[in-house]
């Protein structure tokens, strides 16, 4: 195959019978405006309907085809009624629990009728139970099906039925019109690209159930081998683009620096001489630095970040750091003020909130160069801002952020030439997801935690015993101590986390009224947040409620107590997070992760792996290893696209010959290289962080 080819003109999804101009729109909205770009969107998951599990057989969290006979059914009142229905096979009994529901439903439910259901067993206090399982009354309804029934990622107003038409009609035209195999020049793969394409569209009835849902069968590994190959490419791509300007060269330790580490009443680690000596020589070069530094918990990032700043400062230039939250950022704002005021440096202030004349000062300020530090939010790259001289751009918690967002700062430098890039995290990311996700990155971690950190001991204790809790928060208090109490709701809404926060904090203001309690939450404004804080790190508050807004960047050492509501619905890795704002003085410090019954078992050992390590490195393997790439990276959360074949970790034994195919391809064809990121990305190049 020589290297003179193209994906040849895309056939409009309108060719297809059923797809009128709404349909269409709605297509394009989810980025598949071809026929080729849907045989490209694959099934998320498979059903398996083809066989009936009785009862007895039902395992938690797994989907299932259940025949059975209605024993009962009855509404049961309450704050929030249900319709409970008891059903029964030979094996064992079933209870159906409806939440949303019309009172009529329940005289369908008639005690002996035949019922066929599907759906997803759990336990609970009364046995198993299906939540809104799907059910068909009478002898010859029935779920079963002759093979695995793909799921396909979806949008409000695109069912599966529509999904199994479209893919059906384009399935017909992949026989006549197959793709080109554009990895076929450095992989001589033993099932074709077309193949490989139908089989994951529709697994044969002998389908080998096992290795579909392991993820390991023939045909996804050879999709997942080709996406993982064009996202490598991708970033390898961004890498280049990037490292193609030129930087201004800053000399590494200016005397700024060395005054600044002098002021300090502490000894930076080794780690971090070690990582801010590999910060040094990126600077030292016109080539833009493009690093990220990983660190745990409280291994201090942000003396590296300071030390970075300074650097550039003492060359004449500006720096900016952005971070995701107000909160994180203004806990910035305050450690360098203290660290770098003294030293002369100018620090300018920019979130959404700093409006008027404010917001007109600090932006003059910024463009004529006046202030040499900038620190802010998503504000910083929003239309208006303008800087002077930069030539540093720092992102903390970069996992918040989409690469479009920094690659927006950094086109906001003038005058000083690209700007070097430094990427902080305290989310540690497995190696796994620095390989696939982070390729255009160098890499530093700081693997070493400053003295005086004492490890947490964390405890899982049943939502049912709070009043033992609360008075153990009274306790800890009365003994001098301070305590975080950190409320989560199901729902992501800044709203309904502070009144949960509020209704919390009423209540224990009420069962512990010695104690002075604190609110804080995402709907107060920065002042408001500010002076909380600074209530509660001057000791003057003992109890602070909060949301999850305290994840990052809070910093009281007398805090030793840690409450978590509801932590089966944060992932491992912000559950560790918010557990590092305890731990950080000499004092024995605790972690009580307060769930709700029932607990999945996927949860419990979730749960566990947090109550048994303080590793973040370990922590975030596993979070992997149970929630996946896209929740680790914060895809799910924001609507963005996850791979669509590849799964991490299922696929990490790819990723070496990933990084060999790619460089293979890099090497001796060139030009296939964009044609496999444009198949596979389109426009959403290293969306991996988006």
């Amino acid at each position: 195959m020589n290297d003179d080819v193209s994906l040849g003109k895309p056939t409009p999804i309108s060719v297809l019978k059923g797809v009128g101009p709404k349909l269409s729109e709605r297509l394009i909205a989810l980025g598949i405006s071809s026929v080729e770009e849907l045989l490209f969107h694959f099934p998320l998951r498979y059903q398996d309907r083809t066989r009936v599990t009785p009862i007895a057989g039902l395992k938690e969290g797994l989907d299932a085809v259940v025949q059975a006979e209605v024993r009962m059914a009855s509404i049961i009142p309450g704050r929030r009624p249900s319709l409970v229905v008891k059903v029964a096979d030979a094996s064992g009994l079933l209870t159906l629990r409806f939440f949303h529901f019309r009172r009529a439903q329940a005289n369908q439910f008639k005690p002996g009728a035949p019922i066929s259901l599907f759906g997803q067993a759990r336990s609970s206090r009364h046995g198993g139970e299906m939540i809104h399982p799907e059910y068909r009354l009478g002898a010859t309804a029935s779920f079963l099906e002759s093979a695995l029934t793909p799921i396909y990622p979806t949008a409000e107003g695109l069912g599966q039925a529509i999904w199994r038409k479209l893919t059906d009609q384009a399935l017909e035209r992949l026989i006549k019109h197959p793709p080109v195999d554009l990895l076929a020049p450095v992989y001589p793969a033993s099932l074709s690209l077309s193949d490989a394409i139908h089989y994951l569209h529709r697994p044969p009835p002998d389908a080998p159930v096992g290795l579909i849902k392991d993820w390991q069968h023939p045909a996804q590994l050879r999709l997942s081998l080709e996406e993982l190959v064009a996202h490598h490419l991708s970033l390898q791509a961004l890498r280049a683009k990037e490292r193609a300007f030129e930087a201004p060269k800053i000399a590494p330790y200016p005397e700024l620096c060395k005054m600044f580490l002098d002021t300090l009443p502490f000894q930076p680690t080794g780690a971090q001489e070690r990582v801010i000596g590999e910060i040094m020589a990126d600077l030292s070069s016109h080539a833009p630095m493009l690093r990220l530094v990983q660190g745990d918990v409280g291994s201090g990032k942000t003396l590296v970040a300071a030390v970075s700043a300074l650097s550039a400062i003492a060359a004449g230039y500006q720096a900016v750091l952005m971070a995701p939250t107000e909160l994180l950022a203004e806990q910035h704002l305050r450690t360098f003020r203290a660290w770098l005021e003294p030293l002369g440096v100018t620090i300018a202030w920019l979130s959404g909130k700093v409006r008027g004349q404010a917001r007109k000062e600090t932006l003059q300020a910024i463009v004529e160069g006046d202030a040499t530090l900038v620190v802010g939010t998503h504000a910083l790259f929003q239309e208006g801002v303008s800087f002077n001289a930069l030539a540093l751009v720092i992102i903390d918690e970069q996992h918040r952020f989409g690469v479009h967002q920094r690659l927006a700062l950094t086109e906001k430098a003038s005058g000083a030439g690209y700007p070097h890039q430094l990427v902080l995290t305290a989310t540690p990311i497995p190696r796994t997801l620095s390989m696939v996700a982070y390729a255009d990155l160098d890499s530093s971690i700081i693997d070493e935690l400053p003295p005086g950190r004492t490890p947490v001991t964390t405890t899982l204790v049943d939502s049912d015993r709070r009043a033992e809790v609360i008075a153990r928060v009274g306790a800890a208090c009365a003994a001098g101590r301070q305590a975080y109490w950190v409320c989560t709701l199901i729902e992501e809404s800044d709203t309904l986390n502070a009144q949960a926060a509020e209704a919390t904090a009423e209540l224990l203001k009420s069962h512990l009224p010695k104690v002075a309690v604190g609110l804080i939450h995402g709907r107060q404004t920065p002042q408001e947040k500010e002076r909380v804080m600074a209530r509660f790190a001057s000791g003057d508050l003992s109890l602070l409620v909060a949301t999850t807004v305290i994840e990052v960047g809070v910093d009281v050492p007398n805090a030793s107590l840690m409450i978590i509501e509801n932590p089966e619905r944060l992932g491992l890795a912000q559950l560790h997070q918010l557990r590092g704002r305890v731990g950080r003085g000499s004092t024995d410090s605790f972690c009580l992760l307060l769930y709700q019954q029932p607990l999945s078992l996927i949860g419990k050992e979730r749960l566990n792996v947090l109550r048994e390590s303080n590793d973040g490195f370990f922590i975030a393997e596993e979070d992997l290893r149970l929630r996946g790439a896209g929740e680790l990276l914060g895809t799910r959360q924001t609507g963005a696209a996850t791979f669509r074949v590849a799964q991490l970790p299922e696929h990490e034994h790819l990723l070496d010959e990933v990084q060999s195919l790619a460089q293979a391809l890099l090497a001796k064809h060139p030009s296939l290289c964009e044609l496999l990121i444009t198949r596979w990305t389109g426009e959403r190049q290293a969306f991996a962080r988006v």
